[in-house]
């Protein structure tokens, strides 16, 4: 898995919020807060504190998602392993 395809994830996730008219503000801007620490995240070299920061950040995400938006949260799940994957 690369950042490439990590960032392929996030965007399509950010598409499939924009296309679903029952996602509430408050959802949307704590997804463009995990974008934005996801890539501090990669960026930083993967330090120990940010990852547990970023990986409760996208479980939560995962469960708001899981009833409602059933795509966004396999987004979710796979940009979860995508970073374990990467060793971050």
């Amino acid at each position: 898995m690369s950042d490439h395809e990590l960032k392929e994830l996030l965007e399509q996730l950010h598409q499939e919020l924009a296309s679903t008219e029952s996602v509430s503000a408050e959802t949307l801007e704590r997804v463009r807060e995990l974008d934005a620490d996801i890539h501090k995240l990669v960026a930083s070299g993967a330090q120990t504190e940010i990852f547990e920061t970023v990986m409760d950040r996208a479980r939560a995400l995962e469960s708001r998602f899981a009833v409602n938006h059933p795509v966004a949260e396999r987004f979710m799940a796979q940009i979860m392993d995508i970073l374990a994957k990467m060793g971050i």
